[in-house]
């Protein structure tokens, strides 16, 4: 599968905006500042295909990437405090609209950062993924922040929190190397490839 055809397609900035669901989505989901944005680059090989915020949650659109056998869809970073209560009401109603689409999800990874706690957002976020049997996978991100040492204590602190959900792959991952960039487009293949 190749990871780097690939190009922006559509910003949705209202649900009424959302383009149909007609390819498989791999759907992107974290906290403003997460490294959302330097994941997906990462993944296609691209320096700036996802826009990469000096400020967080810039992002106030779903933005929609084509490649050629699947969409990657990078969903508003969530939980900025600096952003007004109308914005956060329409960043709500824009992934609660997206999500409540017949569309063809066939992934949702959830980015978390590794070197903290998992905020009530990222927690509610989860919850929701799970209640909806939702396919999706942890992505623990800023790996190469922490030294070998807190690597294995917060990979094992985040099994932990979330051991009561079989069967949940978690990957870490680091922008800066490319660490665990491979098994994250393996999981991407697999589920592309599963039949309906």
């Amino acid at each position: 599968m190749n990871f780097n055809e690939v190009q922006f397609e559509f910003a949705a900035g209202t649900k009424e905006q959302l383009p149909k669901s007609d390819m498989p989505e791999i759907v992107f989901s974290g906290h403003s500042n997460v490294g959302k944005s330097s994941l997906i680059n990462k993944l296609v090989q691209r320096k700036a295909l996802a826009r990469v915020s000096a400020q967080p949650g810039k992002t106030a659109t779903i933005n929609f990437y084509k490649l050629r056998e699947f969409r990657m869809v990078d969903l508003p970073g969530y939980g900025y405090a600096k952003v007004s209560k109308n914005e956060k009401k329409r960043w709500a109603e824009l992934v609660e609209g997206y999500f409540a689409q017949e569309r063809n999800i066939k992934l949702i990874i959830q980015i978390l950062d590794m070197r903290h706690p998992p905020t009530d957002d990222d927690l509610e976020m989860v919850d929701f993924l799970y209640k909806s049997n939702y396919p999706f996978a942890v992505v623990l991100t800023k790996r190469d922040k922490l030294n070998k040492t807190n690597q294995k204590l917060q990979l094992e602190y985040y099994q932990d929190i979330f051991s009561t959900i079989e069967d949940l792959p978690m990957i870490e991952f680091s922008a800066q190397d490319g660490y665990g960039k491979e098994e994250i487009k393996a999981l991407i293949e697999s589920h592309i490839l599963q039949t309906e």
